[in-house]
């Protein structure tokens, strides 16, 4: 099941990845900060007790993923000037239903994605932020 879920979460973030940095151009869709910085913190925070995984893009936009054994993770990086954004997948399993999980991603010290999820009745939990595009 745990390897079934982290195929997923990559698949997930490569898709979305590739969808929402396809089209980009110059128009930001409303998703920046504005103020051009590459400061990037991804934070997991909540009261899910199941085995959990985050994927991520790094620093240089590659997608990684890691396994979680505690709340709260964090990780924080300057992107390098060929990544194309930030994106934070978390997901979990062997959870209580009702239990939660929050992602956010954070471009110079301002949230620019969040999102929280709940498990649901078998205590599997999937949250995946929208993705952030650095201005070009």
């Amino acid at each position: 099941m745990k390897s079934i879920l982290k195929t997923a979460a990559l698949v997930l973030t490569l898709a979305f990845t590739a969808v929402s940095c396809s089209s980009d151009n110059d128009n930001d869709n409303g998703n920046n900060s504005g103020t051009g910085s590459r400061d990037v913190k991804y934070e997991v925070t909540g009261n899910f007790t199941g085995k959990m995984d985050v994927s991520f893009l790094e620093k240089s936009g590659a997608p990684l993923i890691e396994d979680l054994t505690k709340l709260p993770w964090t990780k924080e990086f300057t992107a390098d000037a060929g990544s194309d954004g930030a994106l934070l997948h978390t997901s979990g399993y062997g959870g209580t239903q009702g239990q939660t999980l929050t992602a956010k991603i954070y471009v110079g010290g301002k949230v620019v994605s969040e999102l929280t999820g709940t498990a649901n009745s078998e205590g599997i939990i999937v949250v995946h932020t929208k993705t952030y595009v650095f201005p070009r």
